[in-house]
């Protein structure tokens, strides 16, 4: 894919006000359609991003299902994704049940024996022989205020194994990496039902969805509604530095909405979500450090037979979010805490150790 052109570098915006008229029939249209893609004999791939069921931090079963309707000629959807160690691709793949049918089928990545191997992220990776060219690839996920993007991050699903975290110190070059594997994101659509503060919520509703060929302008365009500047941004700059897309607004045509004006909601929302957490307390570092101690719990992170290590610990409430630089002294003593409350257990001496959620009892 490096250095090919990406059909348009244009990227359309929808609002909508319920599931009855969501449909993105005519925002395709303003991108210049999909009739090379909307074939008879070209399946369509639907790469969902699910990371746990316990959040709606997904697309929606109504965006899915809009997706699936403008392909009026495809003979097979498979709806895709993969294990991580929070289930079975299988089980979280369970949100969109109500799509199911005859041509609408749930598919593990974790499981399919028929694929092909690719160097990632310097790993010799098998991947899925359903990601392939004809099959139509789709990427769809939510509009956040997340740096490490969307769109683009719903590739780290493709990775077939649940111990996925091993990849998270190279995951630009490892989302490329899987990005020209595949032959590239073939549509894009990022779901602004809501607008997601981080990955963790809170969310404000905005009705809005956002399409384009390029899916590095996708996500470039969602990244700055969402108050984040892709240049800054090592997913996307590693995508520019490969030439596989669009990473600069000024050469982005945005159609369908006053972008100046949809941005400034998003800029007025994201301000009133962080004044609201301020006023609770929540801008503190040790009531953030709770909440991203709270999530890695609820997520499984110290489930057994998982033992973690302080610097395991560490750099899991960085991916929450939680800056720890300056504090590592203190995690230490949340961890005891923890201990002693008897949601953790401890073991190894002081030189070494190692904790886990206290297991459930019978």
């Amino acid at each position: 894919m490096k250095g090919e052109t990406i059909l348009g570098s244009k990227v359309a915006i929808m609002r909508f006000t319920g599931k009855d008229d969501l449909s993105i029939d005519r925002i395709l249209e303003m991108i210049g359609g999909i009739n090379d893609l909307n074939k008879t004999k070209r399946p369509v791939i639907i790469k969902v991003g699910v990371f746990t069921t316990k959040r709606a931090h997904h697309s929606s079963v109504d965006v899915v299902r809009a997706i699936i309707n403008v392909f009026d000629k495809a003979p097979e959807f498979l709806l895709a994704e993969s294990d991580n160690y929070q289930g079975t691709g299988s089980e979280r793949l369970q949100v969109w049940k109500e799509l199911f049918a005859d041509n609408v089928i749930p598919f593990n990545l974790s499981e399919d024996t028929e694929t092909r191997q690719f160097r990632i992220g310097g790993e010799n990776l098998q991947l899925s022989h359903i990601l392939f060219k004809p099959d139509v690839f789709v990427s769809t996920h939510v509009l956040r205020t997340f740096e490490r993007g969307s769109i683009l991050k719903n590739l780290f699903g493709l990775v077939p194994d649940r111990k996925k975290s091993r990849f998270h110190k190279k995951l630009p070059a490892v989302l490329a990496d899987l990005y020209e594997a595949i032959g590239g994101i073939d549509l894009a659509v990022m779901d602004g039902t809501n607008l997601w503060h981080a990955w963790t919520g809170p969310t404000t509703r905005m009705n809005i969805v956002l399409a384009g060929r390029d899916a590095v302008a996708v996500e470039t365009v969602g990244a700055t509604l969402a108050g984040l500047n892709p240049q800054k941004m090592p997913v996307i700059q590693e995508f520019a530095k490969r030439g596989l897309g669009e990473t600069k607004m000024e050469n982005i045509e945005v159609v369908g909405v006053d972008f100046d004006e949809l941005r400034k909601e998003c800029e007025t929302a994201i301000k009133a979500c962080k004044k609201a957490k301020k006023a609770q307390g929540a801008q503190t570092w040790g009531g953030q450090a709770n909440h991203a101690f709270a999530l890695l719990l609820e997520e499984g992170y110290f489930k057994p037979p998982k033992k973690r290590t302080l610097e395991d610990v560490l750099k899991a409430l960085e991916r929450k979010g939680l800056s720890t630089k300056g504090k590592e002294d203190k995690i230490p003593s949340l961890l005891a805490r923890r201990v002693k409350n008897g949601t953790l257990i401890k073991e190894g001496d002081d030189d070494g150790k190692f904790y886990s959620a206290e297991p459930a009892r019978a």
